[in-house]
């Protein structure tokens, strides 16, 4: 499924969502894009490298280290999955995709969402998404 197709699905099927978009985490930049609202250029520039940030900033991949030295575990795997932030009015979840671990979908929605659903369905296309 294309990044266009998979920002679509997420408008369509996440219930009281107002944007959503895909970020290559190789790249640090934003593959797809669309939100309900106008935003400033400047907000919208750094949602990219701010999500690729919170994946692998330099201490995020110092604590995954640490975790995984803990547990024994010698994978190259990410070790985050998922974030999830509540803002002012609103939830913010950000999860990679199974079949494609360098791309991160991210998803905006209203601050009075049924989490369960929202969860629910952001999962799902994270489950079936791969670019």
């Amino acid at each position: 499924m294309s990044a266009d197709a998979m920002v679509r699905e997420a408008m369509r099927d996440v219930p009281k969502a107002v944007a959503a978009g895909i970020v290559d985490m190789a790249s640090g930049m934003m593959l797809s894009m669309n939100t309900a609202d106008s935003h400033p250029q400047e907000v919208l520039d750094l949602l990219a490298p701010a999500t690729k940030e919170m994946f692998e900033g330099e201490l995020v991949l110092h604590i995954e280290r640490l975790f995984k030295k803990a547990r024994g575990v010698e994978t190259n795997e990410r070790y985050f999955k998922e974030i999830l932030i509540s803002s002012t009015h609103l939830w913010h979840y950000f999860g990679r995709l199974k079949g494609n671990q360098q791309s991160v979908l991210a998803i905006v929605a209203r601050g009075d969402v049924n989490m369960g659903l929202f969860l629910v369905k952001a999962r799902a296309i994270c489950e079936n998404g791969s670019l």
